[in-house]
């Protein structure tokens, strides 16, 4: 789920329609617009994870925590791999770490109200 395809050079890039660059990325900042699954994609900015270290950290039920990794995995937004019986979560690209960095910056803002800059 990329706001912009990107190919190799000797294909060029192309661009995709602007009304479709815009649902996608409403539909990624929709599923962004939830505490938990926030607090999961912050954790997962750090490395990645199992069901019960991202359970630990945000603090919601275990089958909470499944649920929102099954939706995020679903949208292309969380890897998996296996190791052993464990499953590993990862996130599926840079740019989501930096949308949630930049997210939770904001808030920092808006929290002790400090003025915007760029």
């Amino acid at each position: 789920m990329s706001a912009r395809m990107h190919l190799s050079d000797a294909h060029g890039a192309q661009e995709p329609d602007d009304g479709k660059r815009l649902t996608v990325a409403a539909e990624m900042l929709g599923l962004l617009a939830d505490r938990t699954r926030l607090a999961l994609l912050r954790r997962l900015a750090e490395g990645e994870a199992d069901v019960t270290t991202l359970t630990e950290v945000c603090g919601a039920a275990r089958p909470s925590v499944s649920q929102h990794l099954a939706r995020l995995r679903l949208a292309g937004l969380v890897t998996t791999r296996k190791e052993g019986r464990r499953v590993v979560y990862g996130l599926g690209h840079g740019h989501l770490r930096r949308l949630v960095e930049e997210a939770l910056n904001v808030a920092d803002h808006r929290i002790g109200h400090l003025p915007p800059h760029d």
